[in-house]
């Protein structure tokens, strides 16, 4: 394959797109939670990741898998981890039966505002979407995002 190869050329093109795809749909969402909610697209995805741990058998993250989850390094969701705690909204408390673990909860006030930021979540990454379908180049990357479905 050449550096002029249309097999390449095409996956840079589609590797644009999606590019364009995300960046678009994170500033529409980054804009809108943070005027109502006064939350970081990353925050919001924080909150929302550590608000579905339950105390059954892996219910708890490790700090690890909760960076992979919101797609940061370890120690930038650390030090989000602790932005959010500052704020009231994480509180973090050594594993009951290994004490070098740690884990991070969303305190009461911390899904409150997670519950309050959903809809407006939900309202602009369907605004996005929706603004991005205008765009022939990024219609079918829409119509995969849309056809994704629902995590158990």
């Amino acid at each position: 394959m050449t550096a002029t190869d249309p097999a390449l050329t095409a996956l840079a093109q589609g590797w644009c797109a999606l590019s364009l795809l995300h960046g678009r749909i994170e500033t529409h969402i980054e804009r809108a939670l943070q005027a109502g909610h006064d939350l970081s697209v990353r925050e919001y995805s924080l909150l929302d990741v550590l608000s579905r741990q339950h105390n059954g058998d892996g219910g708890h993250l490790q700090m690890k898998q909760v960076a992979d989850a919101v797609v940061l390094s370890q120690s930038a969701t650390t030090r989000l981890v602790t932005r959010l705690e500052d704020r009231g909204l994480l509180s973090r408390y050594l594993c009951p039966t290994d004490r070098r673990g740690i884990y991070t909860d969303v305190t009461q006030a911390g899904l409150t505002l997670l519950d309050e930021a959903r809809p407006t979540n939900d309202k602009a990454l369907r605004e996005a979407l929706d603004e991005a379908a205008k765009s022939p180049e990024l219609v079918p990357l829409v119509r995969v995002v849309e056809s994704l479905p629902t995590p158990a």
